[in-house]
């Protein structure tokens, strides 16, 4: 077959073409319209528009980090410290690293909620972390918004990782901070007087 003649094909097999692709969606949205389910047409329309947003800020993010000067040592690797790019590569069985890379890869990335990779299990897609003690207030809220943050990270770098449980802080070996001790209730005011003075 000579070059000419030759069709690129997708990972799955099938012929990679825009313009037939293009048709094939038009067909399937004016069958949907023609057999009067008004509904499903408006939402295949929705579910085109969406994925074509998707892939063109893909496309978009590697052309930049592409042209990105630190890119010329090693431009692959700028590709996949994106979280875009990288869900992209995941999605279409191209990343080239193992799920234990891309889950370091993802919880390198979250900066406001260190934690620490105890395992992860494949047999049911749960990863095991630890909370890493910082400067934080500690609050329940602070917690929820980082474990998101874990969590979305995970989305797009490892999707395999279905749970993720993650446990308090080791407990730290400091000493207790000093205890001030407080004199029992109704002592105040009950110390003896001072002698007057003549």
């Amino acid at each position: 077959m000579s070059a000419s003649t030759t069709t690129a094909r997708s990972p799955g097999g099938t012929a990679a073409n825009a313009e037939e692709a293009g048709r094939r969606v038009e067909e399937i949205i004016d069958h949907l319209t023609a057999e009067g389910d008004s509904e499903a047409a408006g939402a295949a329309e929705e579910l085109v528009r969406v994925l074509m947003d998707f892939y063109g800020t893909g496309l978009a993010r590697m052309v930049s980090l592409l042209e990105a000067p630190k890119a010329k040592d090693d431009p692959f690797a700028a590709l996949l410290d994106d979280a875009v790019v990288t869900s992209l590569l995941v999605l279409h069985d191209l990343h080239p690293e193992d799920t234990s890379a891309r889950i370091a890869r993802a919880l390198g990335s979250v900066r406001s909620y260190p934690v620490e990779f105890l395992s992860f299990d494949d047999a049911t897609g749960t990863l095991y972390l630890r909370s890493v003690e910082s400067s934080g207030c500690g609050c329940a809220s602070t917690g929820a918004a980082g474990r998101q943050e874990v969590e979305a990270a995970l989305s797009c770098f490892a999707p395999e990782v279905t749970t993720v449980e993650i446990e308090g802080a080791a407990s730290s070996q400091e000493p207790p901070l000093l205890q001030i001790s407080r004199p029992p209730s109704g002592a105040l005011g009950s110390a003896p007087a001072s002698p007057k003075t003549p």
